[in-house]
């Protein structure tokens, strides 16, 4: 399999993928640069897949890279975040797939009419399933959720994956309309069941501004007074 490897340099992140005879497949406009005997593919779709696209919303022009050398993606002020797959299946928050290995089957999973519509995640979100990496955008640090027969609410899209055990939906902060409202949480996320969730809840600009924070201390040398 590739070898996904994310790079940070002065605030921007990218995604650099060491092929040796091997395939993977990006988002589509993901392309940075490349160099080696690498080929780009893109094939036409088709019919199906052409009406599908337009009632989900998927992007069904996703090229395959195939050959060997490096392949450098676009670079972004957000973050990537590499998981590996082992046989399991994910469900992924809109825009967060980039990139996969070749053996990563790439497809769509359909939220309820309520919860996609009035989620944010739209009707459909993309679903990766076999063995191999995925990269995914998370626009911070990625902190792992695991739940055994239990429930997470999260108030906003800070969740940018979910295994597919787990049974997603949105529903109210509190049982009464009233209550929702008073309480500043009006809508939240939540997973119940038993699997992971994954979360990016402080954007890397944040971590970085309480990194200066905290570097711009002083620092107690005199001892207590």
């Amino acid at each position: 399999m590739a070898t996904f490897e994310v790079i940070a340099q002065e605030g921007l992140r990218l995604v650099k993928v060491i092929l040796q005879d091997e395939t993977v497949r990006t988002e589509s406009g993901a392309l940075y640069y490349m160099r080696g005997k690498i080929t780009m593919q893109s094939k036409a779709p088709t019919a199906g897949s052409f009406l599908k696209s337009l009632a989900t919303g998927e992007n069904i022009f996703r090229p395959t890279y195939t050959g060997t050398g490096e392949l450098y993606l676009e670079p972004s002020l957000s973050g990537f975040h590499i998981m590996e797959l082992n046989g399991s299946e994910w469900i992924l928050d809109r825009g967060a797939y980039w990139a996969s290995d070749g053996s990563v089957e790439v497809s769509v999973e359909r939220n309820k009419l309520f919860s996609g519509l009035i989620g944010g995640e739209g009707l459909f979100q993309t679903k990766v399933k076999g063995r191999g990496k995925v990269v995914m955008v998370a626009q911070g640090p990625v902190e792992e959720v695991h739940l055994q027969n239990d429930r997470l609410v999260v108030d906003g899209n800070f969740a940018i994956a979910r295994t597919n055990t787990l049974n997603y939906r949105v529903e109210k902060a509190t049982k009464s309309i009233f209550g929702s409202m008073t309480s500043g949480e009006f809508l939240v996320n939540t997973f119940e069941g038993t699997g992971t969730v994954l979360l990016a809840p402080v954007p890397y600009w944040g971590v970085m501004l309480l990194r200066q924070i905290n570097s711009a201390r002083p620092t107690n040398t005199s001892g207590s007074e």
